[in-house]
């Protein structure tokens, strides 16, 4: 089998094709949780801690005074634990609505009734008699 024809099956499979589309639309909701979190979520979550910003809250590393992220990190390094505190709730919510599609599916999934007994050969039941009648 050559280099390119093996490839080319490798490619065309279901699984690669559905691996692609896959992430594709996880980029897709990737940034819809990111607007959710960012726009919605973050704004109430720092309105009930003081109305600030978690984007802003970060430590100067290099002993710079700014107000804001952007500035300080224009002026050295930062540790903006403020963006880590909402990627990780980004992670959060992303990882819940994952595990309530993965529960949902699971729960469509009909379980196969067991398949009816394949039926018995002739030639077997031909010997399971003559067995029968050799007994009597």
């Amino acid at each position: 089998m050559s280099f390119t024809s093996e490839f080319k099956e490798f490619a065309l499979k279901g699984n690669v094709m559905d691996l692609a589309v896959g992430v594709i639309i996880g980029g897709a909701f990737g940034k819809i949780v990111d607007s959710l979190v960012g726009d919605v979520i973050m704004p109430i979550v720092g309105k009930i801690f003081g109305g600030l910003d978690f984007s802003n809250y970060f430590i100067p590393l290099s002993g710079q005074t700014a107000a804001t992220l952007v500035e300080a990190k224009k002026a050295g390094a930062v540790l903006a634990y403020g963006s880590f505190i909402t990627v990780a709730f980004n992670f959060i919510i992303l990882a819940f609505i994952i595990f309530l599609m993965v529960k949902q599916m699971n729960r469509m999934k009909a379980e196969a009734p067991p398949a009816p007994p394949a039926p018995t050969p002739e030639d077997v039941v031909l010997l399971r008699e003559i067995r029968d009648s050799l007994k009597k």
